[in-house]
């Protein structure tokens, strides 16, 4: 090894390998630090010392063109990586990173989550351990001290590199990132006369050994041609949960709260995760006391030394926890595991980090609206009438626009059409490439939610057009708003397909309903809505024509949603002209019984059919002349929704009755499943009181037969009368 250069290889995210980065840079006092990642990060390198950065954090770098193709590269407290940097920044040293530039690596779409080999983890594993932290501990830190631990870890991957087959070949990828490697240390060599720390994955050390180097001219070979694309690169706030997942250097991990316990504990790490974990379990309500934490560090100690490791490690501490914090039990584990094994942290960086115009706008609206970023799932309740919960109602929506997913709507039946909304907000780091995607829409995220609502209006139908007016009105897009309504006024007039129309009616009343909510007008929607429900009525019966199954039950869904968009209105014109027009379908020959039976059903409820008119349709349509299929429809699209019907009107019931017991048995068969998907909609109570009322019709018991003009049932009361005369005395 160089009098000038040493090698630190380390594992990616590892807390031992961190400790013994910063024990060698205070020893080596190096003028210049180089860390594995993408040259591209030299420019916000500074960044890591600012006031307002807080880790865990992730390089981000993304390709201005495309940024869909970016790469993380994250670190946290522990990462021997943020050590190094931070090392440097606080010292006055210079530091730069050496990898393959992100502008190579995001054109050729290397994965570089793919096949990651982890050569300490596999030499952990060889050795019957299953925490590789607890290995480098027992195996290195140990037994060397100071830079004897580097020198060993280059021994290890040297042997391990020599020996290497199929399994774990050395790559193309890691060729070339290995080359680009060596490119930047033979020009640091060149330019900085003091000390060099180069501190990289343990799998590379080896080849980055100055002694060793191969040739400059094989290194340009394998780098020469290589395409490139104009990349940026920023910080962006990270999560413990994305560390236990392979990105950037390709090193994910289970346990990033462990690990953190474990770089952060100033002494007695067993003893202090432990009164966390009791700390934990007594918030949650459960019983732990001081002695069961002490029992559980010495039932730790004692396993440790049972499987012959010097200190306990993870899998010790956690059956200890369990066997005596948890009672045995797994359930209270997983909570531990959750809430403190990876933890719901979420990273911080600078105002002054770079970002799109987009991002930095995010950023001052969540401000003024006090709205925190959280990496935990948390819910928002709103209430509309208030202005700043109106705000935040707007950014949701506007950033669900945008495909940046900060928050989901919660209970959505409850709070449609109120003056509450619920949410569920948890932040992504995901986000943040989303938000970069975004920019290409404006620079705030009123511009781009309008200019995404404008585009998908450019070439969307009748229906996809009406939810976009909703969604325009939630997000409150004004100049949003009247384009939509313009392209779903004039597509209406040349649409001919009405079931696409019906499916606009719905979410258009809606919005005309509910437009005051947020203080809308609405006028312009009443105006293109009306003219909607005309052409819907007027077509509706040539559109109800001829429909086989499939058609028809999509038809059913479409009448019932134009039925409730109409009754969400209550205005007597639209709704005069659209009974008329089911009036028509209701006795319309050719039309599928679901699609007839609906319509006469919401007549009936409507009260433009009597019970008599509608029990003489029903055995009209259940006579045995009539297909059984056909006629098993008409009863499925009657008795949707609800069960109240054939319970209280025992004429349409007993109608019902005489026609499933009369039919024959092969054709019962086939309309078996058809009635049980009927009746399945019901509940329970309905289903029983159904039945109760079957079994009197058998019995030759009628509903007139046991009640008296007074509505009582004379039969059933003079069965407790005694009873009760007997009580009263």
């Amino acid at each position: 090894m160089s009098a000038s250069t040493h090698i630190l290889g380390i594992r990616h995210h590892g807390p031992g390998s961190a400790r013994a980065v910063r024990a060698a840079l205070d020893e080596l006092d190096p003028a210049l630090v180089l860390i594995e990642g993408p040259p591209e990060l030299d420019k916000v390198a500074p960044l890591v010392a600012a006031e307002g950065m807080r880790p865990p954090v992730a390089g981000l770098c993304y390709a201005v063109d495309d940024p869909a193709r970016a790469a993380f590269y994250p670190m946290a407290v522990f990462s021997p990586e943020w050590v190094a940097l931070r090392w440097a920044v606080e010292h006055g040293r210079s530091a730069r990173f050496l990898d393959l530039p992100a502008a190579n690596a995001l054109v050729l779409k290397e994965d570089r989550d793919a096949n990651r080999f982890d050569p300490i983890a596999a030499l952990a594993e060889a050795a019957g351990y299953v925490d590789p932290e607890r290995w480098w501990e027992d195996a290195i830190e140990l037994r060397y001290h100071g830079l004897d631990v580097f020198d060993a870890v280059l021994d290890a991957m040297r042997t391990l590199r020599e020996g290497q087959d199929g399994d774990i070949e050395t790559d193309v990828e890691t060729q070339r990132r290995e080359a680009a490697m060596r490119r930047v240390m033979r020009s640091a060599r060149r330019g900085e006369p003091g000390t060099i720390a180069v501190v990289c994955g343990a799998w590379h050390a080896p080849v980055l050994v100055p002694d060793e180097f191969p040739t400059a001219t094989s290194d340009t070979a394998l780098l020469k041609g290589l395409r490139g694309t104009k990349v940026a690169a920023t910080w962006v706030p990270w999560t413990s949960t994305r560390l236990a997942r392979a990105s950037g250097y390709g090193a994910g991990i289970d346990s990033p709260g462990w690990y953190h316990h474990l770089f952060t504990a100033p002494d007695e790490v067993v003893t202090r995760w432990l009164v966390r974990v009791a700390r934990l379990l007594r918030g949650e309500q459960h019983d732990v006391s001081s002695a069961a934490v002490i029992e559980a560090v010495r039932l730790a100690h004692a396993l440790a030394g049972l499987r012959e490791r010097p200190l306990p490690g993870l899998a010790e501490v956690m059956e200890s926890a369990q066997a005596v914090l948890g009672g045995g039990s797994p359930v209270p584990m997983r909570l531990v595991s959750r809430k403190l094994l990876v933890g719901d942290i979420l990273g911080r960086v600078p105002d002054d980090t770079p970002m799109v115009p987009l991002a930095r706008d995010l950023a001052a609206t969540r401000k003024s609206l006090r709205m925190r970023q959280s990496a935990a799932e948390q819910t928002l309740d709103l209430d509309l009438r208030t202005e700043s919960h109106l705000g935040r109602s707007k950014l949701l929506h506007r950033l669900l626009l945008l495909d940046v997913p900060w928050g989901r709507p919660a209970e959505v039946g409850r709070t449609r059409g109120t003056f509450r909304e619920a949410w569920t907000l948890e932040w992504r780091p995901e986000l943040e490439v989303a938000l970069i995607e975004a920019s290409g829409y404006g620079t705030t995220i009123e511009q781009a939610a309008t200019a995404v609502v404008t585009q998908r209006a450019a070439d969307a139908d009748v229906g996809v057009l009406a939810e976009l007016v909703e969604t325009t009105l939630v997000a409150d897009l004004p100049a949003a708003l009247a384009t939509v309504l313009s392209a779903l006024d004039e597509r209406a007039a040349r649409q001919h397909d009405t079931t696409r129309l019906m499916a606009a009616i719905e979410p258009m009343a809606r919005v005309r309903r509910y437009g005051n909510v947020r203080r809308a007008d609405t006028e312009l929607v009443q105006r293109v809505l009306a003219g909607l429900v005309t052409r819907v009525a007027v077509g509706l019966p040539a559109a109800c024509a001829a429909l086989d199954d499939d058609a028809a039950a999509t038809v059913r869904e479409l009448v019932d949603g134009v039925q409730r968009g109409i009754a969400l209105l209550d205005q007597a014109q639209l709704r005069r002209e659209w009974q008329r027009a089911l009036g028509v379908v209701a006795e319309q020959p050719g039309v599928h019984g679901l699609v007839a039976g609906r319509a006469t059903r919401l007549l009936l409820d409507a009260g433009l059919v009597d019970v008599t008119e509608a029990g003489r349709r029903l055995s009209l349509r259940l006579s045995p002349a009539a297909d059984a299929v056909q006629a098993a429809g008409w009863l499925d699209g009657f008795l949707s929704g609800e069960a109240a019907l054939l319970v209280h009107e025992p004429e349409l019931l007993a109608v019902v009755d005489r026609w499933a017991t009369g039919v024959d048995g092969e054709v019962f068969d086939r309309l078996l499943p058809l009635l049980r998907r009927t009746f399945a909609d019901f509940a329970p109570a309905e289903r029983r009181a159904i039945g109760t009322h079957v079994a009197r019709l058998h019995r030759g018991v009628t509903g007139t037969a046991t009640t008296g003009e007074d509505g009582l049932d004379h039969d059933r009361a003079a069965r407790v009368l005694p009873k009760l005369l007997e009580i009263l005395g």
